[in-house]
């Protein structure tokens, strides 16, 4: 890679792949030279091309100029307790320069978020297991002879990553019988929420298929008899029933890896859960018990830390945190808005417009979206391709640079002069210039050691189990992605997703409810989905109706898929 093209543009978006373009001519082409990106460019990066941006400031929706909007955001920080001022960050553009403001509303005293709507649970899973959560190279996962795809919609997540690795044998874990599961070898179509018992049964069979690897075991590791015991604790014909998955292809699954070297791409599905963390904890358990760490070829990949290794260059210390989700606007004399849409992305969304109302909001972020409807001032940032930026990577090692390809509109203001510009009104100090900390991150490719010293295994496991509670008029609840959009992004999808076997018809109308709210849908037949759920694609409008607020039990992270749905015909 050259990093001193001038010419690179990073795709911000937040996604595995981490696609990286360059300017030709007047083109905006894939980056050939980038290990994952190749020559060509995914759908959302081509979408976010198309993007319309904001071009305006808007104060209660009529059009202002930049310099009133900032004098108004000044106004309202002078006169507001700091700690009754909520700063609010989304993923909508992740590069590193975009937690520059963060900085600012942590010196200033404002309350932060703390915790995930996303990966939370499992990065804390992971960590509590191997003391930290990184990737190991892509390499190994090129080089692994079989690839365990686990709650994860590969081709759609990670296209780019797919490509590499396309001609693979797979075996796919996934109550959905998604593209990358059709490919597969094997696809367990398990039942929701029990992830952790079917880790659990992989165990027990590869102690019988003698496959643990002793050497890492002895060596590498503390409590792994503890975890055997948990694997041990039921009969083995009781996983059937809950989990949904067949012995005999549990079997024909080690027939497949034994004396392979093999990987596991795990995804943010199974974690979705209260106990989310403990779930992943017994997944990475059940693959260091098999030898899957410390190898040259295979692993385990996850959202990886991809700020593990690099020190922060904007601080964000401060002691008035909140969990993300469990956010109420109400209780925020002003709410900050940056590049996230919790309209649609965060649970409970008839809590979160309640709250809103009851609020000042100043959005500020490139688009338009649902949150801005509820929005008192806009305040508009400047494109990515405007701005100097560096994208790190959570799927892989590799970094994307971001160059200003071309001219800002000046009536909008980027992340870090924003930032620059409320340190000098408020007389703050140590705000490190903009090029010392693109250049930082830009140059510096620090040591990743992959291999863990020390694993701790699972060794106790509490789990409320959905099936227990479950009737047989309800579903479980599962989010998905599609090709078309990412998260709340570009074209959304409002249906409900069920199979046919269900007893509705294509274009039925149905109320759907949980024990935290109810929307309506119109359904959308799919054989692909298992008979005992029903999908809901991320941006859906109404999806989060029916989410529970509530944080999982270790990491302050989200659990949308902790409910169970029932429908009724309208």
């Amino acid at each position: 890679m050259n990093l001193n093209n001038l010419n690179t543009i990073a795709c911000p978006l937040d996604c595995f792949d981490t696609c990286e373009a360059i300017l030709d001519g007047e083109n905006i082409k894939a980056n050939k030279e980038h290990p994952i990106t190749k020559s060509k460019l995914c759908v959302n990066f081509a979408n976010l091309l198309k993007e319309d941006f904001l071009e305006n400031a808007f104060i209660n929706k009529q059009k202002i100029n930049l310099d009133e909007s900032l004098d108004f955001l000044i106004k309202k920080l002078e006169e507001t307790e700091p700690k009754k001022v909520l700063y609010y960050k989304g993923a909508g553009n992740l590069g590193v320069m975009q937690s520059s403001p963060k900085s600012f509303f942590a010196k200033y005293g404002a309350t932060l978020t703390k915790g995930s709507l996303c990966d939370g649970a499992g990065d804390e899973g992971i960590s509590l297991g191997r003391g930290f959560n990184i990737n190991p190279p892509i390499e190994n996962l090129i080089d692994s002879d079989i690839i365990i795809v686990w709650g994860r919609n590969l081709t759609v997540t990670s296209p780019h990553m797919y490509n590499l690795i396309k001609d693979k044998t797979f075996i796919t874990i996934d109550p959905v019988k998604t593209k990358i599961a059709k490919k597969s070898e094997i696809h367990f179509q398990i039942n929701p929420k029990t992830d952790h018992e079917l880790a659990l049964l992989f165990t027990r069979f590869a102690y019988m298929e003698d496959l643990e690897d002793e050497e890492f075991i002895q060596n590498n590791s503390s409590g792994a008899e503890d975890f055997f015991e948990l694997a041990k604790e039921r009969p083995i014909v009781s996983y059937e029933a809950t989990t949904g998955i067949s012995l005999s292809d549990v079997s024909k699954m080690f027939e497949l890896i034994k004396g392979k070297s093999v990987s596991i791409l795990l995804g943010i599905g199974p974690q979705k859960y209260y106990e989310g963390a403990n779930i992943f904890r017994a997944i990475d358990s059940f693959a260091a018990f098999i030898g899957l760490h410390n190898k040259d070829k295979g692993g385990v990949w996850y959202l990886s830390d991809s700020n593990f290794g690099y020190e922060k260059k904007f601080q964000s210390q401060t002691l008035n945190k909140v969990d993300l989700p469990e956010v109420d606007f109400s209780k925020y004399d002003l709410v900050f808005i940056q590049g996230a849409n919790p309209v649609v992305s965060a649970p409970n969304t008839k809590r979160v417009i309640e709250g809103l109302k009851n609020s000042f909001v100043i959005f500020f972020g490139t688009t338009f979206n649902d949150t801005c409807e509820y929005a008192d001032v806009i305040i508009p940032s400047s494109n990515f391709k405007t701005k100097k930026d560096v994208r790190l990577s959570y799927g892989h090692e590799f970094k994307a640079i971001s160059n200003n390809i071309e001219n800002k509109n000046t009536n909008t203001i980027s992340e870090y002069e924003l930032t620059k510009y409320l340190f000098e009104q408020f007389d703050f100090e140590d705000l490190i210039s903009e090029d010392e900390a693109v250049n930082y991150y830009k140059n510096l490719n620090p040591k990743r050691d992959f291999h863990i010293e020390n694993f701790n295994f699972l060794e106790d496991l509490e789990v409320d189990n959905l099936y227990e509670d479950k009737d047989e008029n309800q579903f479980y609840l599962l989010f998905g992605k599609r090709k078309e959009n990412l998260n709340s992004q570009f074209e959304s999808d409002n249906y409900l997703y069920l199979n046919s076997k269900c007893g509705f018809d294509e274009g039925d109308e149905v109320k759907a409810s949980t024990s935290f709210g109810e929307a309506n849908f119109i359904v959308k037949l799919d054989d692909d989905i298992k008979e005992n759920c029903i999908v809901l694609y991320a941006g859906n409008k109404k999806a989060n109706y029916l989410t529970n607020y509530k944080s999982d039990e270790l990491s302050s992270s989200a659990v949308y898929q902790e409910a169970l749905v029932r429908l009724e015909l309208l």
